[in-house]
């Protein structure tokens, strides 16, 4: 820079967190752009030339680097197309220190130069990066302050009952900083909140509205772009129907302020609604937990184990599936440690079924219901590896028209037919747990899952300047042991969940975790989803890592 036959190539870069005054002949912008260029001239000298590219970022926060403009000129530093960046002051660049740090590796690894006009520092010195990270600091707390104080105000303009922005729902339209009815649409949201105390239903109501064409409320983007107008879904109907906002109320943190706008609904027709919900609610919490697996207290496996039902969510989906006695207390488990519970009890039904009805012309349906055909008539189920064995009651084989007087005084009947458990699926990856394989106990799960989580924090740390030693003090431990866990913060998402689902094969550690470790989540799922085995002996080969 002190080389006056060299050509330094400078870039103005300007930003306006807010939209206020930009339509104005002469902006915020211009003002940073007119000093900054007055800075330019006075080095021409040392070889400054202003560059003809404007770099401008108007009503965008300094809190993030998803700037077009900044983007742009990110593009040029990389295509060492810059050789110096030059700004009003350090916080129209970023009022983020992780950010600069960003910015300043960038620029260091091209050989840009960074100036800030009304504040003197040097980036090529310790001391100038001090002073930098110093206003940097006060920049980042200034932003904090500005964020707070944006809260209080959305606060208190809420207890008010004032609308702040944000989207409008169905029947309102903003105005002017004002939110109106709209007369076409409030008739929809009056029809839809009649129509399910008519229905009872949510779901019932969806596929009403889809069945008349109504559709939910389109909306343009700032980019151009409309989203809404589509058939109205489950969860967004549900929202709809508990909205205070229509009966003339604001909630804000859990509380309800009355709002300053016009009420669509009457409270009564709204109250009942909600009665209505909540008693669903009720019901379907009920019904969940006191419905009984078809086959409780009567399946066992092969070395006489019972098997009790239990299920995992996944995704929103629920998987139910019953469990060795074995697998439950940690025994060895025999052949079957557990079964999908739908497919076998499917089976179960349709083999009583056919077994009551008989196979000759006369064959009647049985009109019990599979619950109460279980109860009545099973006695016991024993499931293996390749067959199933059900135990019906002595009268059941009498109505079948078995005509062994054994059965017929009592004596259970015994059906044997061939069965294998359906294979494990693979659910994005991760494959449900065999029926021959482990779970993870609840103990190494949870020190495996701790120590991701430290992993992770270390790794941002790691980004925002620290050293492995360092946090290696901090956590009381050797860097060896920091740098052998750091990997663990890359492990696939999807095979956390697993983890937590506990569908995780129990072969899964914090070694064989490393040891198959790719930076493709993708491979990452599919080694430990078909080949936890292989993991595992490669992960002999490794040091071994402790979790503590």
């Amino acid at each position: 820079m002190t080389d006056p036959t060299r050509l330094m190539r400078c870039a103005v870069y300007t930003r306006k967190s807010t939209e206020h005054n930009l339509d104005l002949a002469f902006t915020s912008l211009d003002a940073q752009r007119e000093a900054c260029e007055a800075y330019i001239r006075s080095q021409a000298g040392e070889g400054w030339r202003l560059v003809p590219e404007h770099y401008d970022d108007g009503g965008l926060s300094g809190a993030s680097l998803d700037r077009a403009a900044l983007q742009a000129l990110l593009a040029e530093v990389r295509a060492r197309r810059i050789d110096v960046v030059v700004v009003y002051k350090v916080d129209r660049l970023t009022r983020s220190l992780a950010d600069f740090a960003k910015l300043i590796e960038i620029f260091d690894a091209h050989a840009t130069c960074f100036v800030s006009v009304t504040q003197s520092f040097n980036t090529t010195t310790s001391i100038g990066r001090l002073t930098l990270n110093i206003l940097l600091s006060f920049a980042q707390f200034e932003r904090e302050v500005i964020g707070e104080r944006v809260r209080d105000k959305i606060a208190a303009s809420k207890r008010k009952g004032i609308w702040v922005g944000g989207p409008v729902p169905l029947g309102y339209a903003a105005t002017d900083k004002k939110v109106l009815v709209v007369p076409a649409e409030a008739e929809t949201v009056c029809a839809i909140f009649t129509r399910y105390l008519e229905l009872g239903s949510v779901r019932a109501l969806a596929e009403d509205l889809e069945h008349r064409g109504l559709r939910t409320k389109q909306r343009k983007l700032k980019d151009g772009r409309i989203v809404g107008g589509v058939a109205f879904g489950v969860g967004g109907l549900a929202h709809l129907l508990r909205n205070r906002f229509y009966i003339g109320e604001v909630v804000y943190r859990g509380e309800t302020f009355r709002g300053d706008h016009e009420p669509i609904l009457d409270p009564t027709l709204f109250a009942a609604v909600q009665a209505r919900l909540a008693a669903q609610a009720v019901e379907r919490r009920c019904r969940i937990r006191g419905l009984r697996s078809l086959l409780t207290g009567r399946l066992f496996d092969e070395e006489g184990h019972r098997m009790s039902p239990t299920h995992t969510n996944k995704k929103g989906v629920r998987y139910s599936y019953y469990v060795s006695a074995a697998v439950l207390r940690k025994h060895a488990p025999g052949p079957i440690g557990r079964v999908p519970a739908p497919e076998l009890e499917a089976v179960v039904v349709d083999t009583i079924r056919r077994h009551l009805q008989g196979d000759g012309a006369d064959a009647k349906p049985i009109p019990e219901a599979n619950r109460e055909l279980i109860e009545r008539h099973l006695l016991r189920a024993t499931v293996s590896a390749k067959q199933l064995t059900l135990y019906l009651r002595g009268d059941s084989a009498a109505a079948a028209g078995q005509d062994d007087p054994i059965c017929a005084a009592g004596t259970p009947a015994t059906i044997s037919i061939p069965w294998i458990a359906p294979a494990a699926t693979p659910a994005k990856g991760i494959v449900h747990v065999p029926a021959h394989n482990t779970p993870m106990k609840p103990a190494s799960r949870e020190l495996l899952l701790v120590a991701i989580a430290k992993a992770r924090r270390w790794i941002k740390d790691i980004e925002r300047g620290q050293s492995f030693a360092e946090i290696a003090g901090r956590e009381g431990k050797v860097e060896r042991h920091i740098r052998n866990l750091a990997p663990l913060a890359f492990v696939s998402p999807r095979i956390i969940t697993a983890m937590i689902d506990g569908t995780a094969p129990a072969g899964i550690t914090a070694t064989t975790l490393m040891a198959g470790l790719s930076y493709s989540w993708a491979e990452q799922e599919q080694r430990f989803a078909h080949e936890p085995a292989r993991a595992r002996r490669a992960a002999c080969h490794r040091p071994s890592a402790t979790l503590s």
